[in-house]
């Protein structure tokens, strides 16, 4: 028998402890690993030859994994049998919420997209109905409402689901963490689209900033993967960052953790307050900021003559036409002056070694903005740190709720394994 697992405390696991943390080990092999044999499972495991075949059949039972294949020259018999995780178990959701449209994804166990699409929600809640109120939409929240159900329906229809396990939700503003509730100047249908989600009890709802997400999505997949501790700076419309120390996001007593927007730095020319974060950061590094800072230089939003430039935000496409095009090396050193005041203040508190760049601009940017920061960042700050551009793209938001939807799924199920 292979030797009974310790519990972090020291003691003895018990029999039902031990087999669900081996169940675990297996699983989580099995999603990095990919597809294994039970042999190739022992040497990885280090466990015995009965407690792997038990394992094997308790999550076989359970409809966790199943044989997907054979491996080996002869390719056949039990030896060869391949074992990988049953993906199509459970679906996930991850929505990207923003003003004036929504993204969905819908994904495998494994996080593995399966159908994607993105609605404009117009502010009468007809999709692309611009200003104007839809004749048979007396109230605008409910018809967007209305529309963003219709199209998380018609993407889980797309992807062949009939239901989501878990849907992960990013939007701006804060969460409360007392009541799980948005907070902020957020648009009314996001709160009534959040609401009817949870009303329709499909599935465990997970609601999360943005910001927050973006940061996930970087610890996984992007910029920050060697990293435990880092700050994601956001340089979009708005400003704001995800703490993320020792591995964990740090969220904050009041779920405010990172809104920069709001602190106070040099070059304002005022403060911010309670109500507002004219006169912090924001004031300097918001896309309203950068579009003036770019016409101090000389530079001005072209016109749309691309379908990507039309659909960019002027800030976006004019740090984007800097980087590329060569423009005033004024302009970028301007800029990445302002936000090293940002990053030195959050380095001064939090000393994360490490900020990622993130945002329309911070990908706008890429590593020529990221190096300028760095080394201003050198003359405001003792502290070491290295400034990376973020790597993800322009879906960090829907990829980090996917990611979330999974963990929170996979630990429902592997956690709970007979």
């Amino acid at each position: 028998m292979h030797a009974p697992l310790a519990t972090a405390a020291g003691r003895t696991a018990s029999p039902t402890t031990a087999r669900l943390i081996n169940d675990r080990l297996a699983l989580q092999l099995l999603q990095s690993e990919g597809n294994l044999t039970a042999s190739q499972l022992r040497q990885l495991t280090g466990l015995s030859r009965p407690t792997v075949a038990d394992l094997v059949d308790r999550l076989q039972e359970a409809g966790l994994i199943a044989v997907v294949g054979e491996s080996g020259a002869r390719r056949r018999g039990p030896n060869a049998r391949l074992y990988g995780i049953v993906a199509d178990r459970a679906h996930l959701v991850g929505l990207d919420l923003r003003t004036h449209s929504l993204t969905v994804a819908v994904a495998d166990l494994l996080g593995r997209l399966r159908a994607e699409r993105t609605v404009p929600i117009g502010p009468f809640g007809t999709p692309g109905d611009g200003d104007r109120p839809a004749r048979d939409a007396p109230d605008p929240t409910a018809a967007a409402r209305t529309a963003a159900l219709a199209a998380v329906d018609a993407t889980l229809a797309e992807a062949g689901a009939a239901g989501p396990h878990t849907l992960a939700i990013g939007a701006p503003g804060l969460i409360d963490p007392a009541t799980g509730r948005l907070g902020g100047s957020t648009p009314a249908w996001h709160d009534a689209l959040i609401g009817a989600l949870r009303d329709r009890g499909a599935g465990t709802v997970l609601l999360e900033n943005e910001v927050n997400l973006a940061a996930l999505a970087e610890q996984r997949d992007g910029a920050a993967r060697d990293r435990d501790t880092f700050v994601l700076f956001w340089l979009g419309h708005g400003t704001g960052a995800a703490v993320v120390l020792d591995g964990t996001l740090r969220r904050g007593a009041s779920g405010g953790a990172g809104e920069i927007g709001f602190l106070p730095v040099p070059g304002t020319g005022g403060l911010p307050s309670a109500t507002g974060c004219d006169g912090g950061f924001h004031s300097l590094a918001g896309s309203a900021a950068i579009v003036r800072l770019a016409a101090e230089h000389g530079l001005a939003p072209a016109p749309g003559d691309t379908p990507e430039r039309a659909a960019a935000p002027p800030a976006e496409a004019l740090v984007r036409d800097a980087v590329t095009a060569g423009g005033p090396a004024a302009f970028l050193d301007a800029l990445a002056a302002r936000i090293a005041l940002g990053v030195s203040g959050v380095c001064a508190v939090l000393d994360p070694g490490c900020v990622v760049l993130g945002g329309e601009i911070g990908r706008a940017g890429g590593d020529p903005l990221a190096a300028r920061v760095a080394a201003r960042l050198t003359r405001l700050s003792p502290l070491r740190t290295d400034v990376r551009a973020g790597t993800v793209g322009g879906r960090a938001v829907l990829r980090g709720a996917v990611l979330a939807a999974r963990d929170a799924a996979q630990d429902d199920l592997f956690g709970s394994t007979p």
